[in-house]
């Protein structure tokens, strides 16, 4: 049986209520129609096709991002909405989550969560953010988005190769871009790269690799 045939026989027996549209699942999360349907690609909001080859997405994979969002936007009472935990020393190892997508973050930080290596995530929106966070505790790792507010990824990089104490931190960079325009933006060469939203298995592959051994 053609896949399209099962969709459109299984389909009159969905609960159409459980699904809405990628243009609505744009509209809830409050992103662009090209990001939900990246997503869905990605296996972070789950769909399925029409018979005509609409996308479908599941209400609840949608009610868990948002979930993620306002969790992220909602500090703990007892944390000023300013301050961030600073690790203490002997703690796991660190990695340094930078992106100005409050969703994304989100989503790596659970997605980091769920890999079992003893990894506390931090997290910034911008690279000055992140600037500050690294010059507290400097991660033992670095996963940032380029495109940002303020400082943006290539500055972010650039000063932090440019400080022998930062020179050799190991970094992932995730982006929208295409890789030979981030290169010709100054990317270094070295710096494992991967297209923005990042497969899930793909940025354990690149952090795993990227990560120096536990002490």
């Amino acid at each position: 049986m053609k896949i399209a045939e099962r969709q459109e026989n299984t389909e009159p027996a969905c609960d159409r209520s459980a699904f809405c549209t990628t243009r609505q699942a744009a509209e809830r999360i409050g992103v662009s129609h090209r990001t939900v349907q990246m997503w869905v690609e990605n296996g972070a909001l789950q769909a399925w096709k029409t018979a005509g080859g609409h996308r479908r997405i599941t209400n609840a994979s949608v009610e868990r991002l948002l979930d993620g969002r306002r969790a992220v936007l909602a500090p703990p009472p007892a944390m000023a909405s300013s301050a961030r935990p600073i690790l203490p020393l002997g703690a796991a190892r660190t990695v340094l989550i930078v992106d100005d997508d409050a969703t994304l973050l989100r989503l790596y930080e659970l997605e980091i969560e769920t890999w079992g290596m003893d990894l506390s995530v931090r997290k910034a929106s911008n690279g000055f953010e992140a600037m500050m966070c690294i010059g507290q505790a400097r991660p033992d790792i670095l996963v940032s988005d380029l495109r940002m507010p303020g400082m943006d990824g290539f500055g972010m990089i650039r000063s932090l190769r440019d400080n022998p104490a930062t020179a050799s931190m190991p970094m992932v960079v995730i982006s929208g871009m295409d890789k030979p325009t981030v290169l010709a933006m100054g990317l270094p060469d070295d710096v494992p790269y991967l297209t923005k939203p990042a497969p899930l298995a793909a940025l354990r592959a690149a952090v795993t690799s990227a990560l120096p051994p536990a002490p």
